[in-house]
């Protein structure tokens, strides 16, 4: 039995269709890949993050984008950040301006069915970003942030982690600190499985 070929879709293509598409979705090597929604506590942690960032930068020659901005890498991945920024003039992919070529900083929030992907595969991808500084990592099941540094004189890239509601994430990059308990507000978390008595 023969696999059923997958039409390929050029770059061109799936712009035009993901401008007027009623859904997002990711592009990569010619093939187009489904985005889910994100749950509850994905979307509040998300917009706390870009509400929070937005209100810090507000005076700055930056801008924060929530979920619906593209950003493309040179790899060819085209997919949607769950929350982006980019200082000072903005690159894009075509004249089009809503494919974004430099953002300085990008957040992941993990869920069940992505965190693989974002910690390997699309970090990967995101690394070949000239212009990204910081990779942020953020969990919706327990407050737990990963800071990833790209080190500027040797492009390493350096973890930080923080652990509970009184820890204060550090962006250097945007020289700026976001409380944990701000990032988390209004989150619910699962209540902890009930201890075994033997």
């Amino acid at each position: 039995m023969s696999a059923v070929p997958v039409p390929f879709i050029s770059q061109a293509e799936y712009l035009e269709r993901e401008r007027s598409a009623p859904t997002k979705s990711q592009y990569y090597r010619g093939e187009i890949f489904l985005m889910a929604g994100g749950s509850e506590a994905h979307n509040l942690i998300s917009l706390n993050i870009g509400t929070a960032l937005n209100n810090t930068l507000a005076d700055r020659p930056c801008r924060v984008y929530p979920s619906d901005q593209r950003c493309a890498c040179p790899t060819g991945l085209i997919t949607y950040p769950d929350v982006s920024v980019v200082c000072g003039e903005r690159e894009y992919l075509d004249g089009r301006q809503d494919t974004l070529l430099n953002p300085l900083v990008i957040v992941e929030v993990l869920s069940a069915s992505t965190e693989g992907y974002d910690r390997g595969k699309k970090f990967e991808h995101y690394r070949t970003i000239s212009s990204l500084r910081e990779y942020i990592l953020v969990a919706q099941d327990s407050v737990t942030v990963e800071r990833f540094v790209r080190e500027s004189a040797t492009g390493k890239w350096t973890l930080s982690e923080y652990h509970g509601l009184d820890a204060v994430l550090t962006i250097d990059v945007l020289a700026c600190n976001l409380a944990l308990r701000d990032v988390y507000r209004k989150v619910d978390f699962p209540p902890e499985l009930p201890s075994i008595v033997s």
